[in-house]
């Protein structure tokens, strides 16, 4: 579908950005080409994260692996074990195939049709590489874009079923001369635009270099926009789990089947997660190591998951050595804490 008449000036949105752009560790600040694999690392990254979790994360990601070739190179589990605390792991097993799909093609592809062949790369991600890394005219439509796009048209129609509407529409930009000469920044100065001036809350119209043009400004809705279908609520499930710690300050870690649910990464041995609480004689069959002194720590830890919310107790016990059994693993407590994701050092926190 067209967007508003007039169409909101691209030249309008680039000269703003050309004042005002980010600073973000994954972003070129001198003008040259940007890196393709620094750009599709970063989008992942920041797929279900915000900018501010993703920054320091992603230095650290490129010290350890600086090269899509190093990437490719390493055991799944340093991959898996580096994305700890990120979250939405599936991201991680499918950026270390990618790695080794574009390390044997040499090269990444240049486009967003062939982009999209790549495993784990969607639609935006596929865009967002092809407008920033190789100015290929195409608009990657993140929550961001969604949100400028339906406050322009003063699109009413609930997300998610908007979302067709809003990227088939968000591709009209590239009619615009001025944005078709630079697709990458124009690409990224649509996300600056959503991250700081037309926020999801209060968004700052009066600083905006469209809002001569915006639909939803003129009729004073902007901030009712985009409107959403409200969320149902997520289902309760239950674990226990076990600390096992050693005199020297080990613990004891068994790592997820490579599929599923945190799949490849280290958690503390426990049981399977289910509607009901576990009672402590239910619980304690699935001990890592039975007959020993195990205690149950005061507290419950919490975490939420994008289809269920999750509450855990916590059974301690110590022995003189970590003798790991068959499947298991024995980690400093301060290792541990680096490489495991966030719903287990909920667990450690839980122990203090």
């Amino acid at each position: 579908m067209p967007l508003p008449v007039p169409l909101p000036p691209g030249t309008a949105l680039l000269a703003w950005y050309d004042r005002h752009r980010r600073t973000l560790p994954f972003r070129r600040s001198d003008g040259g080409r940007p890196d393709p694999y620094r750009v599709w690392l970063s989008e992942v990254m920041l797929q279900q994260t915000t900018v501010a979790a993703v920054g320091p994360r992603f230095e650290r990601f490129l010290a350890r692996f600086p090269t899509i070739e190093a990437l490719a190179a390493a055991p799944e589990a340093a991959v898996m074990e580096e994305w700890a605390g990120l979250g939405y792991y599936a991201r991680a097993r499918n950026l270390h195939a990618c790695a080794r799909a574009v390390a044997a093609m040499g090269s990444f592809p240049r486009t967003a049709e062939a982009l999209r062949a790549l495993p784990g790369i969607g639609a935006y991600t596929a865009a967002a590489v092809a407008a920033i890394a190789f100015d290929e005219p195409v608009v990657p439509a993140d929550g961001n874009v969604e949100r400028v796009v339906a406050r322009l048209l003063a699109e009413e129609t609930p997300l998610p079923a908007a979302k067709p509407r809003l990227s088939a529409a968000a591709q009209g930009f590239m009619a615009d001369e001025a944005a078709r000469a630079r697709p990458g920044d124009f690409a990224q100065a649509l996300f600056d635009l959503g991250a700081t001036i037309c926020t999801p809350k209060a968004p700052a119209c009066a600083l905006c270099p469209w809002r001569g043009e915006c639909l939803a400004q003129q009729r004073g809705i902007q901030a009712d926009l985009p409107r959403k279908v409200p969320k149902r609520a997520r289902p309760l499930r239950h674990g226990a789990h076990f600390l096992l710690t050693d005199t020297a300050g080990h613990l004891l870690l068994r790592r997820r089947p490579p599929r599923g649910l945190l799949g490849g990464m280290l958690e503390l041995p426990g049981t399977p997660w289910r509607d009901e609480a576990w009672t402590e004689a239910e619980a304690l069959p699935h001990a890592p190591i039975p007959g020993l002194a195990w205690r149950r720590l005061p507290g419950i830890a919490r975490h939420g998951f994008t289809h269920f919310e999750l509450e855990m107790r916590l059974y301690a016990a110590t022995v003189p050595h970590l003798d790991p059994p068959e499947g298991m693993e024995a980690r400093d407590r301060m290792e541990a804490a680096a490489v495991l994701p966030t719903v287990m050092r909920r667990l450690l926190a839980l122990a203090g």
